[in-house]
């Protein structure tokens, strides 16, 4: 199935993938690596849409489910290249490893996807049941499951693979991300004369305090609800002799399946209600952050963000056949949870798609200095995404 020349090809079409800066709103060039790549390898298509996602897709001549690979093409910025041993987007290979920014996270995994349709295709000469389908993601470190909305809507897939980093294990499951802003509303007063005004810092701690008694929350395979100050900023801002009439906390509250933004905020408003009754000084107000960014497309993404939580049951039919596949090849993976957020949120969800999580490389090793692949990985997981096509499209 991966012979040397499949090996060759899948290695330099990789780095070639981590020679593209890809930022958030900048994954074009990664795009069109993608659709160079497809084009030469029979795909059948590729759609490009409004946000840049690129789908490219193969048909076999059979009728049969839709099963479709996800690998976001962003990746975090390289903040300072200096502290980087090696050039964040040269690709070098040394001592088996393959060096870059979106190595783990997640190019390699994406690549292996692509090379993994193309060979397959080729291998039974386009005769399989359904339709394989390959999306580079855009916006995911920004927006986990936003521009998949996209995808799903296009594709309507009876399966979706999440190649995020897994060391080729399967996941069945996540918690979910919610960014909770609270707002404290004060009046402004020199410094010097605090009493004519109402400090709004003061009022967060108040309640920054309270938060601090709920307890979200908890799930016997997932964990706990986390509920997370991450942030706080005043204004005026730098509020030299003036008294500060806003504030505004962050939280990062992870999710549990079956939870919803009105269950969610609903503890926090009760709350803030409680405390407002008892201090005629105080509003506040709680929501979820919103979002906008700019797509390289010319057009902009946005959400409210909430990214909900999923889990399937390790016994259903896809992960078992998936299971059973990855043992017959020689893998012995384990069925387990993500630890982070994925487009999944979307896919499993929101939208009910059968989803689970395979993908190369450690957890670990996203977002971080000199962050590699090592070229064993990429080409198992290239042998389990193979593999996963056919267990799929049986």
């Amino acid at each position: 199935m991966l012979s040397k020349e499949r090996e060759q090809q899948l290695i330099a079409f990789t780095q070639k993938m981590i020679q593209q800066r890809s930022y958030s709103g900048e994954e074009d060039k990664v795009a069109a690596v993608m659709k160079e790549f497809s084009d030469a390898n029979g795909f059948t298509d590729v759609h490009v849409d409004k946000y840049g996602n690129c789908i490219c897709h193969i048909k076999g001549k059979q009728p049969g489910p839709k099963i479709l690979f996800d690998g976001h093409m962003d990746t975090v910025p390289v903040p300072d290249t200096a502290s980087w041993e090696h050039d964040p987007f040269g690709a070098e290979i040394i001592d088996g490893k393959m060096y870059g920014r979106g190595t783990s996270d997640m190019k390699g995994a994406l690549s292996s996807m692509m090379a993994a349709a193309a060979f397959y295709a080729k291998d039974c000469d386009y005769d399989f049941k359904g339709d394989i389908y390959v999306a580079g993601v855009v916006h995911e470190e920004c927006f986990e499951g936003v521009a998949a909305r996209e995808i799903s809507a296009h594709v309507k897939p009876d399966y979706v693979i999440i190649g995020e980093a897994s060391q080729l294990n399967i996941k069945i499951g996540q918690r979910g991300r919610g960014e909770i802003q609270v707002e404290t509303f004060g009046e402004p007063a020199h410094s010097a004369s605090p009493g004519e005004g109402v400090n709004a810092v003061y009022k967060m701690c108040r309640i920054i305090e309270a938060i601090q008694g709920l307890v979200p929350p908890t799930h016997p395979v997932l964990g706990d609800g986390i509920l997370e100050l991450v942030d706080i900023k005043s204004s005026p801002y730098p509020g030299a002799s003036v008294v500060p009439d806003y504030c505004r906390a962050t939280y990062d509250r992870r999710l549990l399946v079956g939870e919803t933004k009105e269950s969610v905020l609903a503890p926090l408003q009760e709350l803030l209600d409680n405390m407002m009754k008892e201090d005629s000084q105080l509003k506040a107000k709680v929501s979820f952050v919103t979002m906008e960014e700019d797509c390289y497309t010319g057009n902009k993404i946005a959400s409210e963000r909430f990214f909900p939580g999923w889990l399937y049951d390790k016994e259903d039919a896809f992960i078992q056949d998936t299971y059973k596949e990855m043992k017959e090849l020689g893998f012995e993976p384990t069925i387990t949870n993500y630890d982070f957020c994925t487009n999944g949120s979307h896919y499993a969800g929101e939208a009910g798609i059968k989803t689970l999580g395979l993908g190369p490389s450690k957890e670990t090793l996203a977002h971080k200095i000199n962050e590699y692949i090592e070229i064993d990985q990429l080409v198992k997981a290239t042998q389990c995404y193979y593999g996963t096509i056919k267990a799929l499209l049986r």
